[in-house]
């Protein structure tokens, strides 16, 4: 049950660890914003060069002013009217851990729609991180089955939900925001 995976997730979460989870997009690897260690694992665990940052996901657009200093007015049109999944990459990050802040200031947000993560980021009440589930290089999973075994022993917690949606998914549209509101894609 859902209720029941949130639960479960939390708890490995508020110990520091990291999950295998669903998102709105393609399965992410996922831990606590703040927890700098639990990004570290994540960091190794994916074979990752630091500079590559990672995403944070939010429950509700309402929270962006808690982790982005200047929130330009536009980002909030731009969430609400884009037809795919969409991260914002915006300077003047705040209140998450420097593991995950980009050399400029900047970190990737998106508002996540998919339920799991929804009420997983109300309960934690901070951001979660996200980044596809695959070692660096290797192809981003579009749905549980393309997961490797070498990421899915090298979790906390692998999330029970979705697991058999073979759907193909893709990760979200990134486009750089300016605090003027200019913005620029990254990912279409």
């Amino acid at each position: 049950m859902l209720k029941d995976e949130v639960k479960n997730a939390l708890e490995v979460i508020n110990q520091g660890g990291i999950i295998l989870y669903p998102t709105d997009t393609i399965w992410g690897l996922g831990c606590d914003a703040t927890n700098t260690e639990a990004i570290q694992k994540i960091y190794a665990l994916k074979q990752r060069a630091q500079e590559k940052s990672m995403i944070i996901l939010l429950d509700t657009e309402n929270k962006l002013e808690s982790y982005i200093r200047e929130v330009p007015a536009i980002a909030y049109d731009l969430i609400e009217f884009a037809e795919n999944p969409l991260t914002l990459v915006m300077p003047g990050a705040k209140n998450i851990s420097p593991a995950l802040i980009a050399a400029d200031g900047s970190v990737g947000v998106r508002v996540s729609t998919h339920p799991f993560c929804q009420q997983l980021i109300q309960r934690l009440r901070k951001p979660l991180v996200s980044t596809s589930a695959n070692i660096s290089g290797q192809p981003s999973p579009q749905n549980f089955s393309q997961v490797s075994d070498e990421i899915i022993n090298g979790v906390d917690y692998v999330v029970n939900q979705d697991q058999h949606d073979l759907s193909i998914k893709k990760p979200s549209t990134i486009m750089r925001l300016e605090p003027d509101g200019k913005f620029a894609f990254i990912r279409k």
